[in-house]
């Protein structure tokens, strides 16, 4: 006797049917959606990948007495021919303009009930539907979501492989060398007392690679790092890893703009607009706030330290006689919009970030209003209206402080105001490049000075001087990737001289004890002949996450980790017998967890 399969194939998908097959005869396979018994009618919603296609048993076909006992989420086979559907069409669904008369009805296996409808919008908690996330795939923007993600990186081997980047894989099991985040950890059996670590990003390897000549590498690559998550982070994830040899900025950051303008094009039919802003660190910083600015709206911040340093509000002329800085932003009509409760909400978020207080005033026709107005002259409010663009109406919000409390606060104040007042366009897609980072940012708790991006990140040629008395001041040949306000992508000039390298373990004030002990293998690996080499890194869940219009990347990625790195659905991490403890001579302190998570 032989299967249904051997005797059918599949001849189309469900989703794919349109008027053009009207009149041909197909087999369809998928999973019931929905059934409904019209008029004496049977009509059943097939389901596949691709989408919804309606089905509809005649009361004098075969099957249509087995069709009105299926159930949702059946998984079946049908055959019929295409036909019309006449005056009752469905113009929310590709295939709405026509139907499958049926006349054979295959039931590969029956579904118990779901512990929640399979459907895009779905009053279910997440835990639950995380839990069940083979049934949560079925939905069909999740679906699609993961199908985006395979177009995507297709695209982005094929555009990479003809830039002439060949794709090697790089180690999983690798040495612990934790630099920021937490290292996942693997005991060795053979070698007790040992432990791999999983890689936070292939950068020692990429770099060797560059040593060994291959010139151009990639890979699209899994990474790990063991910190709190977060709606943009997972423990595990993937990156497009790049490496190039005898490359400046200009190189790498042409070859990212190639790929993104190819991706968007060939997978959202969308073009952007490149090549992309450049902004520098420090205009960010002082415009936006933040290093990755949204600029999908307005509302910069700018800096009236000069308008207000010599004015009787001793908040703002104290703090810049201190040597801090007095910011603002214009809310343009914002006299109207904001009432005082609204105003006190902008203080309390602004206060998470460390200010002290939100200055502000209204503008109006005759002068300014509200509680800072009586501290300023006419002339003082002209000249700091103007810096700002202040028009009657707008109301003007302020930040005194360092620049390290400044920046922060109002530039997170922007973005929830760019939010609140409906300015962002979520259709719009704004990429920019971040420029010029400084080499280091200072570590008070461990009071000495930490790499901006990683210690293998080259200065700029005229910033080496700086290294060893004036680190703060020296600036790095590095480079991210921000679009709509997330950063996508990071990534370098790298040192490949092993001095200017030593150099710069002395300034992050790393040992040569330490740093032969950690990144031995890459500084001999230098003694012969290493090229000029820079790189960068995509975060893949990111960037497929924004252009889906996803608001969190565990919505594109398969199988998904809590908040609190659980898979609900396989149950990991868990606890393992004493004998496979015994193998790998380890013992355990620690306390399971209960199983209730966080989403």
């Amino acid at each position: 006797m032989t299967s249904f399969l051997e005797n059918h194939d599949r001849s189309i998908m469900c989703g794919e049917l349109r008027e053009s097959h009207i009149g041909d005869e197909v087999t369809l396979f998928g999973w019931v959606d929905g059934t409904r018994d019209l008029g004496g009618m049977v009509f059943v919603d097939l389901r596949d990948r691709t989408g919804i296609v309606q089905v509809r048993f005649d009361p004098d076909s075969d099957p249509y007495e087995r069709a009105d006992n299926l159930g949702n989420e059946w998984c079946v086979a049908l055959s019929g021919i295409v036909e019309s559907r006449g005056d009752n069409v469905n113009d929310e669904i590709p295939t709405g303009r026509v139907e499958v008369a049926a006349d054979d009805l295959h039931v590969f296996s029956e579904s118990e009930t779901t512990p929640f409808p399979v459907r895009r919008e779905v009053n279910a908690n997440e835990m639950l539907r995380l839990e069940y996330r083979y049934l949560d795939l079925r939905r069909a923007h999740l679906k699609r979501a993961i199908q985006m993600r395979s177009s995507i990186l297709h695209e982005v081997r094929a555009y990479l492989h003809d830039e002439s980047f060949q794709e090697i894989e790089t180690p999983y099991l690798t040495r612990s060398t934790p630099e920021g985040a937490r290292d996942y950890l693997v005991p060795s059996r053979v070698n007790p007392g040992e432990f791999y670590a999983l890689p936070q990003s292939p950068q020692l390897f990429k770099q060797i690679l560059m040593v060994s000549g291959f010139d151009r590498y990639f890979q699209i690559v899994r990474c790990f790092r063991d910190e709190d998550l977060r709606a943009d982070r997972q423990p595990e994830f993937s990156q497009i890893d790049m490496e190039m040899s005898f490359v400046t900025p200009e190189d790498v950051i042409e070859v990212c703009e190639g790929m993104v303008s190819e991706i968007f094009e060939s997978c959202l039919d969308h073009d952007v607009d490149a090549p992309f802003r450049r902004i520098s660190y420090d205009e960010a910083m002082t415009t936006y706030g933040v290093d990755d600015p949204d600029l999908r709206f307005g509302l910069p911040i700018v800096d009236v330290s000069d308008e207000v340093a010599d004015c009787d509000f001793r908040v703002f002329s104290g703090t810049v006689a201190d040597g801090g800085v007095v910011r603002g932003i214009r809310i343009p009509d914002g006299v109207d919009a904001f009432s005082r409760s609204d105003i006190e909400e902008l203080e309390d978020l602004v206060g998470v970030y460390g200010a002290k207080g939100l200055a502000w005033a209204k503008v109006n026709a005759d002068g300014w209003s509200g509680p800072i107005a009586r501290f300023f002259s006419d002339e003082e409010e002209a000249s700091i209206g103007d810096a700002m663009g202040a028009e009657a109406g707008d109301l003007v919000v302020f930040v005194a402080d360092e620049p390290s409390v400044v920046c922060p606060s109002l530039g997170h104040l922007r973005e929830h105001l760019g939010e609140e007042l409906d300015l962002v366009d979520e259709d719009a897609f704004e990429f920019c490049w971040i420029t010029e980072f400084p080499m280091v940012e200072w570590n008070e708790e461990e009071d000495r000075w930490d790499s901006m991006h990683h210690p293998f990140t080259a200065p700029r040629p005229e910033d080496v001087e700086l290294l060893e008395d004036r680190p703060e001041d020296a600036r790095a040949q590095a480079y991210d990737l921000v679009l709509n306000g997330h950063e996508v992508a990071g990534g370098s000039i790298r040192i490949h001289d092993r001095d200017l390298q030593h150099t710069v373990f002395d300034m992050l004030d790393i040992s040569p004890e330490e740093a032969e002990e950690k990144f031995g293998f890459l500084l001999e690996a230098f003694k012969y002949g290493p090229p000029p080499h820079g790189g960068i890194a995509f975060g893949v869940d990111r960037l497929i996450m924004l252009m889906v219009g996803m608001e969190r990347i565990r919505d594109v990625i398969a199988f998904p980790k809590t908040q609190r790195a659980r898979d609900r659905m396989s149950r990991a991490p868990s606890s393992v017998d004493d004998e496979q403890l015994a193998e790998l001579h380890l013992e355990t302190t620690g306390l399971q967890q209960d199983d209730e998570d966080d989403a």
